[in-house]
């Protein structure tokens, strides 16, 4: 479903909302820090847009680095009201089936069977405040969704294909927690990105966790910007950075504005929660173009920030070729791989630094680095122990340089795309050419 951005700034202004966060009781799972989230969209994946074509990728997807997959809806879509040849993902006509577009429930257990053997963790993608038209609480158990005054069911937020569920009928929330343990126990996924999260009354999640979470330790992403919803989840998504991001390319927002809500993600929340950040998914690659079409030159230099920040990088499919092309959301449209992945190295190069430097682990906040005022550049500094990372990104057209404070260059640091060096003694950096992008390591 498309984004629905929250404003966070009310909600800090509540210290007892602080407060209950700084002891939010669930911990997210070990192998969660220092990882990176990649987003399968299976129908568009491959030509036959099936599980078995898909898993054909694993092995390459393992070599650049990758270690959570998410699934997109793994489950069949509703008929009645289907937009488009096939519909929307996000339809569902049953939580505990599988669409037949994509494989059967055997093959998508081997799939995960697969993916575990070499490393991977799994995740899947979970719609729960809504359904398909014909799904089959709609005739087993008509009174687990919403009414109209006319007696019909009904959506609230304008997506005609689908309905909205009533999450105070508590029969409800048991029959959708036995959904989700379905996919723990009988396929062994490691955890849950629930969609639009905020839409969904908050105690159901807390119920949702502390019951799943007793089976196996699992990993909570939510589809929202409400900083209320972190009292539950591990990560969330950072709309209004991207949406910052996509107005300062069209020159309607500063570099002030950029670190302003950096400092709302970085500063204002509690150091266990991780953010997830990302140039495109399957909504923005769709509906709002590619990351190229939004970024052009600065795609690659914002990939470079997600991965390099506190947080976690989510990847949509195609990426690392680069996909420059917007799939149809509900119809077959499959991503035209030309063989040839130009970006497999440059993630290979960031997911891997993420997994060996300390600092890229740190739940220390990243320390911007203030440089000469009228420049367009995000600088920042993460540090765990005597171990430092430095990141410089040039925002902008123009060729900059760039001469860092020399108190944040404690040693001799190296960038990991080209070599280049700076030391306490010498921190200025070779002239930043359009939208580059450096990252020092010690």
């Amino acid at each position: 479903m498309s984004s629905l951005c929250i404003t966070a700034a009310k909600l800090l202004s509540s210290r007892h909302f602080l407060y209950r966060l700084m002891y939010k009781r669930f911990t997210p799972v070990e192998w969660i820090s220092g990882s990176n989230i990649y987003e399968i969209n299976v129908r568009q994946y491959t030509p036959e847009g099936t599980f078995n074509a898909f898993a054909g990728h694993l092995p390459r997807l393992r070599d650049m680095g990758i270690e959570v997959l998410w699934f997109m809806p793994i489950t069949p879509i509703s008929k009645a009201v289907r937009q488009g040849s096939l519909g929307s993902y996000y339809a569902c006509s049953d939580y505990t089936a599988i669409n037949p577009e994509f494989g059967t429930l055997n093959d998508f257990k081997k799939t995960v069977q697969k993916a575990h053997e070499l490393g991977f963790k799994v995740i899947i993608d979970w719609v729960a405040n809504h359904t398909g038209w014909d799904h089959v609480w709609t005739k087993t158990h008509p009174e687990y969704y919403k009414r109209n005054e006319a007696g019909e069911f009904y959506d609230s937020n304008g997506w005609h294909d689908v309905i909205d569920l009533n999450f105070y009928d508590h029969h409800l929330r048991r029959d959708m927690i036995a959904a989700m343990k379905f996919w723990i126990e009988k396929c062994g996924i490691d955890g849950f990105r629930c969609d639009m999260a905020h839409l969904v009354p908050l105690d159901f999640w807390r119920q949702a966790r502390t019951e799943l979470d007793a089976i196996k330790p699992l990993y909570w992403l939510a589809e929202t910007d409400d900083l209320t919803y972190l009292e539950v989840f591990d990560s969330w998504y950072t709309w209004r950075w991207m949406s910052a991001t996509e107005k300062y390319m069209k020159l309607e927002k500063t570099m002030a504005d950029l670190l302003h809500i950096l400092d709302i993600y970085t500063h204002q929340v509690p150091p266990h929660v991780l953010p997830a950040w990302f140039t495109t998914n399957h909504d923005e690659n769709s509906w709002n173009g590619t990351e190229y079409d939004k970024y052009g030159g600065a795609a690659k230099t914002l990939a470079v920030f997600s991965c390099t920040y506190k947080g976690l990088p989510l990847i949509y499919s195609g990426q690392e070729m680069p996909n420059r092309k917007r799939l149809k959301f509900f119809d077959k449209d499959p991503i035209e791989w030309s063989g040839h992945f130009e970006l497999h190295e440059f993630y290979q190069t960031l997911l891997r630094l993420r997994r060996q430097h300390p600092a890229l682990q740190s739940a220390e906040a990243p320390e911007i680095i203030s440089v000469a005022a009228d420049e367009p550049v995000l600088a920042f500094t993460r540090r765990s122990g005597d171990r430092q990372l430095i990141v410089v990104l040039n925002l902008s057209p123009n060729e900059v340089i760039v001469k860092l404070p020399s108190q944040y260059v404690k040693n001799e640091l190296k960038d990991i795309f080209d070599g280049t060096k700076i030391s306490p003694s010498s921190s200025v950096i070779p002239p930043l050419k359009s939208w580059d992008y450096k990252v020092f390591v010690d």
